[in-house]
């Protein structure tokens, strides 16, 4: 996360610390209802032009990490695609934050579980910017369980549509627009390598996609495209309160060395690295952020 001083802080107090207050919302969240408010870089990222002119898709986009990206990828000179499901309020303000920072934002709302949308994002990034350099695939759907008895076979399937089909079906319809150069970078997780049982069905998306950003690296690069994973540890956003148990909600993060879950803000840096010039050597590598929790 970028600094507004050449003041260094303390990383431990960074953000807030748990216990956090009781704050129930229904999915998928929205980031006015959440307490406290995430930290997206709005006052401390500084870009240096590392993506100028270049053209980004970003999934969940409207808050937490995609926001975050969002808003940096456009400090850094890129104009985004905000995709998002319904959350208009919180698409609206990344829109905003994306405009200010003088690059065009498109917002577009839809269920990536269609691949007939999945393509329509992609057509229209292409068409808005004329290019399609970068795809962030970070939408995700979880809903934590404390039993194998509560985890419906309806909800696996939606978790598995929206975190790996929609995947997927993006980079099937990105690749023939991208040139030598484009990078995708995926959202995996800490639960891709160390699953929590009240996140089964999340947990298995995750690691699957560790696998797919494998397998595809090797595939694309004779056409010069990268692809990346990166995986967070606990990460403070509306999914938080809207998909886990209140008494989880309220020690979320605790257990890192940090002892505070990360903010927004704190991924951002290194999807700007992995879609930059920067790491024109890497493909097929996944970046931990996970607050000191475990070696990826």
């Amino acid at each position: 996360m970028a600094e507004t001083s050449a003041e260094l802080k303390d990383p431990k107090e960074a953000g807030p610390k748990p216990p956090f207050p009781t704050q129930p919302q229904a999915h998928p969240g929205t980031d006015a209802a959440l307490r406290p408010r995430a930290d997206h870089g709005e006052q401390t990222y500084r870009g240096t032009g590392r993506l100028t002119d270049r053209a980004a898709l970003i999934t969940g986009a409207d808050s937490g990490i995609g926001r975050a990206v969002a808003l940096a990828f456009a400090r850094e000179g890129a104009d985004v695609l905000i995709s998002y499901l319904d959350e208009d309020e919180d698409a609206r303000e990344t829109e905003r934050l994306v405009q200010d920072a003088g690059r065009k934002a498109v917002r577009v709302a839809g269920d990536i579980r269609d691949e007939g949308h999945c393509q329509e994002l992609v057509e229209r990034a292409a068409g808005e910017f004329g290019r399609l350099d970068i795809l962030v695939n970070n939408a995700a759907y979880q809903m934590a369980h404390e039993s194998f008895d509560e985890f419906s076979s309806e909800q696996f399937d939606q978790t598995f549509k929206t975190n790996v089909y929609a995947m997927f079906y993006l980079c099937k319809a990105a690749l023939p627009r991208m040139r030598p150069g484009a990078a995708i970078i995926n959202t995996a997780s800490i639960q891709s390598f160390d699953p929590s049982p009240f996140l089964l069905d999340y947990a298995t998306t995750k690691s699957a996609i560790v696998g797919f950003t494998k397998a595809l690296a090797k595939l694309v690069m004779k056409q010069g495209v990268r692809v990346n994973v990166v995986a967070p540890g606990p990460v403070w956003t509306p999914l938080i309160p809207a998909t886990m148990p209140p008494e989880k909600v309220k020690t979320f993060g605790q257990d890192t060395v940090f002892g505070r879950p990360a903010q927004p803000a704190e991924l951002a840096p290194v999807y700007v690295f992995l879609a930059s010039a920067e790491a024109s050597y890497v493909t097929g590598e996944v970046y931990g952020v996970t607050g000191g929790q475990m070696p990826l």
